[in-house]
C-alpha cells in the first residue's frame, strides 16, 4: 500500500500515540507514557506554530509514521517524534525518507538553517538513518540554549541546511 504524507490534523491523535507509545515501550524498552510526553497532547500548539509542523505517513486509513519540526530560536529548529512502523521501514514504502524529506523541505521555505535532533541510544536504526541522510552527532554542549531536550535522550545531532550561516557553531 503507498505511503502518503500528510499534516497532522486533531483527527490523528489517538492513531499517532497508538503508533508511538508501543515504539517507545515494547520494541525500545523505554518507560514512558504519553502523560510523560505533553508534546502529543497539544501537536497543534507544540509543533505547528511559527515554523514549525508536524506530519502523518498514511498507509490507507492508518499511521505508519511521524515525524514533527518544533522551531525554537531564529533558524533554529528541533527535529522530533519520528517513529515509523517497523513495517514500514526501510524497504519499498519510504515511509522514513518522505516524512524526512517533506520536513526538509518545509524547514527551506521557512529559512531554517540548522535542525537538531535528541535520540536514545537504543535507537540505533534511526542513528543510521540520521547519518546517512547528513545529519553528523554532535556532543551536548554543542546544542543551543533553546534546543527542546527530552530527559530520554543521549545522543544528538545536527543537520545544517543549504545557505546556512551558522558562524556560532561552525
Amino acid at each position: 500500500m503507498p505511503v502518503i504524507i500528510t499534516p497532522f490534523t486533531p483527527a490523528h491523535r489517538q492513531g499517532v500515540i497508538d503508533l508511538i507509545l508501543p515504539i517507545q515501550q515494547q520494541e525500545f524498552g523505554i518507560e514512558i507514557t504519553a502523560a510523560d510526553q505533553p508534546d502529543l497532547g497539544d501537536i497543534p500548539g507544540f509543533y505547528q506554530q511559527q515554523s514549525g509542523g508536524f506530519w502523518v505517513a498514511m498507509a490507507g486509513d492508518r499511521i505508519v509514521g511521524t515525524i514533527g519540526l518544533k522551531a525554537f530560536d531564529n533558524g533554529q529548529a528541533a527535529l522530533r517524534k519520528m517513529f515509523v512502523a517497523e513495517a514500514y521501514r526501510g524497504g519499498a514504502s519510504g515511509a522514513a525518507r518522505q516524512l524526512l524529506e517533506t520536513l526538509l523541505a518545509h524547514a527551506d521555505r521557512y529559512a531554517i538553517e540548522t535542525i537538531w535532533l535528541g535520540t536514545t541510544a537504543q535507537f540505533v536504526g534511526a542513528h543510521r538513518f540520521y547519518e546517512k541522510h547528513g545529519f553528523e552527532l554532535v556532543e551536548a554542549e554543542a546544542l543551543p540554549d533553546h534546543f527542546p531536550r527530552m530527559a530520554v535522550d543521549t545522543r544528538f545531532y545536527r543537520r545544517r541546511l543549504a545557505g546556512s550561516q551558522d558562524p556560532v557553531h561552525q
